[in-house]
């Protein structure tokens, strides 16, 4: 693979610390949820952060391949859920869902375009066999 891009950053005290990408642009404070035993709305989590880039790459893909097929996915929408949770012995997981939703696109061409963008993401890729993403089209 020939890379193009790599992004880097520098995690302080954990989930209870502070991020920063080497450029500068993102800074962030990190707090545990509410619901792992942390105080909560004191900063963003990895979880929240995982969200975001999963469903901003997700949806460049999907504008992506919905180009090569002549439809405009321009005002598609991707809503991500990333869950974690116990796994077992001591050990903590990850699920995604991703929901997608294109104005004006029927049932079956949406779940066709989701299902292709999900071959072609690299976050899509990078999950794939390792944690369980769930794909929704919902029709509008």
């Amino acid at each position: 693979m020939k890379i193009l891009y790599t992004a880097e950053a520098t995690v302080y005290g954990g989930r209870e610390g502070e991020a920063r990408t080497s450029d500068g642009n993102l800074v962030v404070n990190l707090s545990i949820p509410k619901e792992m035993g942390g105080p909560g709305g004191q900063g963003t989590n990895p979880e929240q952060l995982f969200a975001v880039g999963y469903a901003a790459c997700f949806q460049s893909a999907l504008m992506a391949v919905a180009r090569r097929q002549h439809v405009d996915a321009s005002q598609s929408t991707i809503n991500s859920k990333v869950g974690i949770g116990p796994i077992g012995e001591g050990a903590f997981g990850l699920n995604v869902e991703l929901h997608v939703s294109i104005p004006g696109l029927d049932q079956e061409t949406g779940e066709k375009l989701v299902e292709a963008a999900h071959k072609v993401c690299p976050y899509s890729n990078a999950t794939r066999g390792n944690i369980p993403v769930k794909l929704v089209f919902e029709a509008q």
